[in-house]
């Protein structure tokens, strides 16, 4: 897979980095946490929860059954919350608010069908309570006139299509009247019908005066049922109550805000966290890791397990001599005792010196007076079997051209988190074009749970599988002799005559081989194999060599007819016959 196939198959964001981002960044969303929980606490205590009064209606309704699904209450609900029932109460408590700003300050909810409750808060318990009584009797007032209007409006419908019913009526009893005046002259038929339409409007005119009669009574009971079943009390507040739930809340929304800024920074700043993510940033493998460096417990554990690691990196530099440098990147005192490990490890095997080039990290104090000594950058040149350890920084405004006399080789350790993308492409920039191989990389504080691969396989420029000064020189490539061009052979060339070929002389059979030869006898030594001509090579091979004449083609010469008589000289040697030509044939 190329660079660019594996730029293609990377998703815009890695949700493994971003889980591992946020987790290290627990400082800053459990800060925002405890932040807003203080926050919580303190508007509990400072900025308390003005008087509340409750306030509970039973409201009846006409048309109300046992089928519905609280319509009628949420409506109920609604009207309460207009400014026409606002404006009711304000005039009541004799007030210039505006009913806007007066519908800020309670609320309805309905408990069931038909319990409305109120809730109100006022600047005292007094202003809270006048408050909920005067928009419960504005309600009431306004629901009961509301039904009253609409059973007036329903009963008055009723008595119109009772007149408009009883003026037909009469005009029925008219043409009855009429029609029997005639005596034998008058018609059955149009009688018959007069009757019918006389029984149908009596029905009508009854009907309409039963349902008028109920439309008068269903207001009396409306208006009766409809009251405040409970009286408008302030609730009581709890101080610890309040605070628990402001508390809460407040560290709920801190928490949130801070996952989300650290989500967000995260994925802004662009810093690699992952081992596989520093490797494949700065192409060098990582070797070791540390933890972060403890503050007050567990030095020693630390202590112990640093050494580890710089015995790792004594044995992973060069064993013949020289230089390595162990740069730092965000972790100046981990940097600084590791290069101490290191050169007293290297101690114990010949005369050791470390070159200090790292601000702020008093390597003198750490390497103490032993035989580790200490010089500044610029000092006498190495002797020929002293080690010296090269300790700097690749921060942002490093000098780059000093990096070459700290070391012939780097170590980087880096801190996660530390430096961006961008940064680490930088550096590896940087050190590729001074000619500096990397190691490795040893990694600072990590992530516990990152058990991403730290290696990398696509390349000998890393650290532990090979590097530039340590392969051997390649052996030289014979020269290939240029291959001649074959002479062309006319076409019907007589075939030469096969010579005799003498018998074969056995050759004696080989001495057996010795699994277990003597310790005296000498040592050959094999020569040196050729190296394996590659497809490359003979692809140039064939582009330089100079083009064949094309061969003329010719026929296969026709196979002699042998006579009988040839076969009895069997003891005479085979004689090949020459192609016969076609003049010969016709002499045959």
């Amino acid at each position: 897979m190329t660079s660019a196939e594996k730029a293609k198959s990377e998703p815009l964001i890695d949700l493994q980095r971003l889980v591992v981002s946020v987790r290290r960044r627990r400082r800053l969303w459990l800060a925002t946490a405890l932040l807003g929980l203080i926050a919580g606490g303190l508007v509990a205590m400072l900025l308390p929860s003005p008087p509340t009064a409750v306030a509970q209606i039973l409201v009846i309704h006409p048309d109300d059954s046992p089928t519905d699904s609280g319509t009628l209450m949420r409506t109920d609900v609604a009207v309460l919350q207009t400014t026409k029932i606002a404006n009711e109460a304000l005039k009541k408590l004799n007030s210039t608010q505006a009913p806007e700003e007066f519908l800020k300050d309670y609320e309805g909810l309905g408990l069931t069908n038909n319990v409305l409750q109120l809730t109100v808060k006022g600047k005292s318990k007094d202003e809270a309570l006048a408050k909920a009584q005067a928009i419960s009797d504005a309600f009431i007032t306004e629901y009961i006139a509301r039904n009253q209007a609409a059973a007036a409006a329903t009963q008055k419908a009723l008595l119109d299509q009772r007149n408009q019913a009883q003026n037909e009526l009469t005009t029925i009893e008219s043409g009855i009247v009429t029609e029997e005046a005639k005596g034998r002259n008058a018609n059955p038929a149009q009688l018959e019908r007069f009757y019918s339409r006389r029984a149908e409007l009596n029905s009508k005119i009854s009907d309409y005066d039963g349902r008028a009669q109920e439309a008068g009574i269903g207001t009396p009971k409306v208006a009766a049922g409809t009251q405040i079943v409970d009286a408008p009390r302030i609730l009581p507040r709890s101080l610890l109550k309040t605070l628990a739930t402001d508390a809460g809340i407040g560290f709920a929304l801190g928490l949130l805000a801070g996952l989300a800024l650290a989500a967000v920074t995260s994925v802004v700043k662009d810093r690699p966290v992952l081992r596989r993510e520093i490797s494949r940033h700065l192409g060098a493998s990582v070797i070791a890791q540390l933890p972060k460096p403890p503050r007050f417990l567990r030095a020693s554990r630390a202590a112990a397990r640093r050494k580890r690691v710089a015995a790792t990196l004594v044995r992973a530099v060069r064993k013949e001599g020289g230089s390595v440098s162990v740069l730092d990147l965000g972790a100046r005192k981990v940097t600084a005792a590791l290069a101490v490990d290191m050169a007293r490890e290297l101690a114990e095997k010949g005369p050791v010196s470390i070159v200090d080039d790292l601000p702020k990290a008093n390597l003198r104090e750490l390497a103490g007076d032993g035989q580790i000594q200490v010089l500044d950058r610029g000092d006498a040149p190495a002797s020929g079997k002293e080690r010296r350890i090269g300790v700097g920084s690749i921060e942002p405004g490093t000098a780059w051209t000093d990096l070459e006399f700290l070391g012939e080789e780097a170590i980087l350790v880096v801190r996660t988190g530390h430096a961006n993308t961008e940064w680490l492409h930088t550096v590896a920039r940087q050190l590729a074009d001074r000619r500096i191989p990397i190691l490795g990389v040893v990694v600072v504080d990590p992530d516990p749970r990152d058990h991403t691969d730290g290696t990398l396989w696509d390349g000998l420029h890393t650290a532990l599988r090979g590097r530039g000064s340590a392969l051997p020189e390649p052996l030289p490539v014979p020269a290939r002799p240029v291959a001649r061009a074959r002479p062309v052979v006319p076409e019907r060339m007589p075939m030469p005559e096969r010579k005799v070929v003498p018998e074969r002389v056995a050759r004696p059979a080989p001495k057996p081989v010795e699994m277990f030869p003597e310790e005296d006898a000498p040592v050959r030594r094999l020569s040196r194999v050729a190296p394996v001509e590659t497809d490359a090579e003979r692809t140039v091979e064939r582009v330089l060599e100079p083009p064949r004449e094309k061969k003329s083609a010719r026929r296969r010469p026709p196979t002699p007819y042998k006579r009988p008589e040839d076969h009895d000289n069997a003891d005479q040697p085979t004689k090949r016959f020459s192609p016969v030509s076609p003049d010969n044939a016709e002499a045959l």
